[in-house]
């Protein structure tokens, strides 16, 4: 059946969010999938195991509660979001690897680009080396058992929920963006931890052909 991409723009958060909880609830067992690729302008999400005091100083932008897994994060503009709407039951495969195929794709995008991105236990999202984002070495444990993230900057971040089966909300990667917000924050409830984008690491692409890759990485990912 395939995945039906939908490149919605730069739409606000809230009317997306509920859009995509709409779709789910309305979804037969013969709905087609959609990846939904969007902008949104600055916005703070809180998911379900969000703490107010992650939340340092929002200023004038928004903190909208979602139901999503994860913490607090950032959406603004040049950062691409993808969101999949995917029955995971016809497409055969459960929440951790769904979870697994996503930062695949995310690897993958990051690669095409030149780019090594790093999984983190525990910490679901992709990171890359600060020092060196280019470095195709393993991250060999954590170096310093007090603060896994030493060395590490926060790429892409993620965060799901699964209703009937189905998910929604879903993953960003940062392209070019203003990270002055992420340091408002405790990104994903880790005090201190670096946020960066692909500007600062030195690759120029758009917004329009990282979404076109993101895009491109995530229907291979999550094909059944």
């Amino acid at each position: 059946m395939g995945i039906a991409m939908r490149a919605l723009g730069q739409v606000a958060y809230l009317p997306t969010y509920e859009a995509m909880q709409a779709f789910t609830a309305a979804r037969k067992p013969d709905t087609a999938d959609e990846l939904w690729l969007c902008e949104h302008p600055p916005t703070y999400t809180q998911g379900l195991a969000g703490q107010s005091d992650h939340v340092l100083n929002p200023g004038e932008i928004p903190v909208v509660s979602t139901n999503r897994g994860g913490q607090v994060t950032y959406h603004g503009p040049g950062q691409v979001v993808a969101y999949p709407l995917i029955d995971l039951q016809r497409a055969g495969y459960y929440v951790k690897e769904y979870v697994y195929r996503i930062e695949e794709a995310v690897l993958r995008t990051l690669a095409q680009l030149g780019v090594t991105g790093h999984r983190v236990a525990g910490a679901p999202g992709i990171y890359v080396r600060l020092d060196d984002p280019f470095s195709h070495a393993a991250l060999t444990g954590p170096a310093h058992p007090g603060d896994p993230f030493r060395g590490l900057g926060k790429i892409s971040a993620l965060g799901i929920k699964v209703s009937r089966h189905c998910s929604y909300h879903g993953v960003a990667l940062n392209v070019a963006m203003d990270l002055e917000p992420f340091s408002r924050i405790n990104p994903c409830g880790y005090a201190g931890l670096k946020t960066v984008d692909l500007r600062t690491i030195g690759v120029s692409v758009t917004w329009d052909e990282a979404a076109q890759l993101l895009g491109a990485k995530l229907e291979a990912a999550l094909a059944p």
